[in-house]
């Protein structure tokens, strides 16, 4: 099977570029599965329109991240849309679900997992590696496919070493930066520290250039927009043996409008 995998979406011009390029890449891929992170749509959170866009243009898990609670109308589509789920690692009674489960043509059952980091980006997360291993102790006949959404690249490299051979796939989101770390660890997991971004090219991590240079030079906070320009759509497809739940290679995506 061949999963593919999408970067933070940021702002209309990230919705805009998903919307146009999701069912496209996966002909192009014969990906199976597509997982895209809607963390950043509305700037900061997503909004349940804005997750049904994404839906409907072909994305078939839509995860979030450390903005998960900025835009409270989206609680209402956690409880409802099974596959669009939040971190795993958050407290046990905040809505929603860390994880989505999806049946492959081989019977085979394919567990996607959202987490977030503690280093730098949420705090009050429970312990991720003990979150996920939880869920693989008990899903221990799938496969697993992990967004990690946190800052810190040693955090990330961690987590895929300590689940080699038990994922087949750990890709980072959060920082918007792609890597160029793409590989296949030697257990059969494939890993890339971050997929990058969706959303417009001419920015700062996704926001309006003079809100960024503004803010590090010191100025009154502002609410950070994004501008509705040319976009990039970043992300990784990875190459899955169904028999073995292994990876077999990973490939980088980087699509401009």
């Amino acid at each position: 099977m061949n999963l593919l995998a999408f970067g933070d979406v940021c702002g209309e011009s990230g919705l805009r570029i998903a919307c146009e390029k999701i069912r496209t890449l996966k002909k192009y891929y014969g990906a199976d599965v597509c997982v895209i992170n809607g963390e950043n749509a509305d700037v900061l959170g997503l909004r349940p329109e804005q997750a049904r866009r994404l839906f409907e243009a072909g994305a078939d898990v839509v995860t979030l991240g450390n903005h998960v609670w900025k835009r409270p109308q989206i609680i209402s589509e956690l409880k409802e849309n099974q596959y669009l789920i939040r971190p795993q690692n958050l407290a046990g009674q905040t809505p929603g679900e860390g994880f989505a489960r999806l049946q492959l043509g081989s019977g085979r059952w394919l567990t996607v997992v959202c987490l977030v980091g503690r280093l730098s980006c949420e705090w009050n997360a429970d312990n991720p590696l003990r979150a996920l291993e939880a869920l693989v102790r008990e899903y221990k006949d799938d496969i697993f496919a992990v967004d990690f959404h946190a800052e810190a690249t040693s955090e990330k490299a961690a987590l895929a070493h300590y689940f080699d051979g038990y994922a087949a796939a750990v890709f980072g989101t959060h920082t918007h930066v792609q890597t160029s770390d793409e590989r296949v660890l030697p257990g059969g997991t494939g890993f890339i520290t971050d997929l990058g971004m969706t959303g417009p090219r001419h920015s700062v991590l996704g926001v309006k250039v003079e809100q960024s240079i503004a803010t590090f030079l010191g100025d009154v906070p502002m609410r950070y927009e994004s501008p509705n320009t040319e976009a990039v759509m970043e992300g990784a497809v990875f190459t899955i043996d169904e028999g073995s739940g292994k990876c077999t290679g990973v490939e980088r995506i980087r699509v401009e409008e």
